[in-house]
């Protein structure tokens, strides 16, 4: 049996919607854990739409998200073009088939002549549905006038199918009609191109979101004209925005490229849409390994979910805080770039890992992490004014000196001796920690909110830590 072949088709007319990822990744897991293939095409025939720009988007989104396709722009393959306004000669020359045989016509009617019939119908009755009336369907003249080509519908019996996640399948002929395939400039409508395009580059499983299940009766009337057994079809259920309206930018972050730059893991990403749609016991966090060897379709769900950013955001903190979902060596260079957003720049990603374990636990994104991390590489680091005013005061001078001079009394520069030497000078002045704690934190840190003062000291290092602890110290004494 011939090995899988799937394919995700996104129109470049903006961003990368995560509805539209979603499919993407159902499709490349299908094809990663089968050893099948995955095809990325491209499909740009709303001219008015579709940008270059748009078409970059999609190329840096999927790379980011590590969703590579073995046929496709870049990758070639011997199925292409893989972008649909370049193979306008082969809608053409398949529309000429069906025509030919009889399945299709050339349809002369005006725009304008439809609206009318169109507003006649809607007058006898608002509520009937207009259907295309047959009026070319018979026509044997091929007069020098622009025209559409129509499929002949046949309207008796039904299209069935068995789908992968909803089951078989059966509509009605008699609620289609003589569909247009082909526009007057040559451009293919959706149904004609992705039919031509999947059963030219061999396509056995097509899968997409719930809402195209109107789109495939006619699909399987087209592959059954050309005499061609169609492909399989698995349909997903949508992703919803909390109030239960179809999920758009008015609701929240819905590109990817908006998770890319708010500091979110390409795998958490991918996490959290596998999760959305299809289930695994009671499993909610994975790499993309186990996504790859757990995924079926079987396992797919028929309801539609809510989107929700909450969960989002925790899977995403899973993914941050397990070294095994995310290596500290590409933590650290996945914060490094957010860093220098914040004009931190020189650290490399080797001292920067050496900070992480500081705040892995609490950075639920790369930016947070940035920000927790800022102080450390920041010299000197950005003084809280009105933490500075309320405990760099004069009494705390010499405080902040009596922690510096027993820190410079430690045996060596790790947590423990750190601590140890601390807490031997609290007990021999007769200090609580409580009184120290927040004027030597806003003093190396700049803020009251910081990892473990112990933790920080030995991030920073010696050097550094006593340079700070002196300068506050002098400023405190100042007031």
């Amino acid at each position: 049996m011939s090995k899988p072949r799937l394919r995700f088709a996104p129109s470049p007319t903006g961003y990368l919607h995560i509805g539209g990822v979603r499919t993407a990744l159902f499709n490349w897991l299908w094809a990663r854990k089968t050893g099948g293939t995955f095809i990325l095409r491209i499909e740009d025939t709303d001219q008015e739409r579709s940008t270059e720009a748009s078409r970059a988007v999609i190329f840096e989104s999927m790379k980011w998200l590590g969703i590579d396709w073995d046929e496709g722009p870049s990758a070639g393959g011997e199925h292409g073009p893989y972008t649909q306004m370049e193979r306008l000669p082969l809608y053409k020359q398949k529309a000429d088939e069906l025509v030919a045989a009889k399945k299709a016509f050339r349809c002369y009617c005006t725009k304008a002549e439809l609206d009318a019939q169109r507003e006649a119908l809607k007058a006898k009755d608002p509520k009937a549905q207009f259907k295309y009336p047959g009026t070319c369907r018979t026509r044997t003249d091929q007069p020098d006038l622009p025209y559409v080509v129509r499929f002949m519908t046949d309207r008796s019996g039904s299209v069935r199918y068995v789908d992968k996640v909803f089951g078989e399948i059966t509509t009605p002929n008699i609620e289609q009609q003589d569909f247009v395939l082909l526009r007057s400039d040559g451009v293919p409508l959706y149904n004609f191109g992705a039919v031509v395009d999947d059963m030219m580059m061999g396509v056995t499983l097509v899968a997409r979101g719930r809402d195209h299940m109107i789109n495939t009766p006619p699909q399987i009337m087209l592959y059954e004209a050309f005499g061609v057994k169609p492909p399989e079809f698995a349909h997903l259920p949508m992703m919803l925005a909390p109030s239960g309206e179809k999920l758009s930018k008015r609701h929240g972050a819905v590109s990817v490229s908006e998770y890319s730059d708010t500091g979110y893991a390409p795998n958490a990403v991918l996490n959290y849409l596998a999760r959305f749609g299809w289930s695994h016991g009671d499993q909610e966090v994975f790499s993309k390994e186990e996504l790859t060897q757990a995924f079926s379709w079987e396992a797919c769900g028929r309801g539609d979910g809510k989107f929700d950013a909450k969960k989002f955001l925790a899977i995403n903190h899973e993914h941050l805080k397990t070294d095994k979902l995310m290596p500290s060596d590409e933590y650290a260079t996945r914060t490094l770039p957010f860093l220098e957003k914040r004009g931190v720049t020189g650290t490399d990603a080797a001292a920067l890992k050496r900070a992480l374990y500081t705040i892995r636990d609490r950075a639920t994104t790369f930016v947070q992490a940035a920000e927790m991390l800022d102080p450390f590489f920041r010299e000197p680091p950005v003084m809280d004014d009105k933490a500075a005013e309320k405990f760099l005061v004069k009494d705390a001078a010499p405080r902040i000196t009596g922690f510096r001079d027993a820190l410079a009394k430690a045996s060596e520069w790790t947590e423990a001796a750190l601590e140890a030497s601390v807490n031997a000078w609290l007990a021999e002045s007769g200090l609580e920690m409580k009184l120290v704690g927040q004027p030597v934190r806003v003093a190396l840190m700049g803020r009251t909110a910081s990892p473990s003062l112990f933790q920080v000291l030995f991030v920073l290092g010696r050097e550094t830590s006593l340079a700070r602890l002196t300068r506050a110290a002098e400023t405190a004494a100042s007031r």
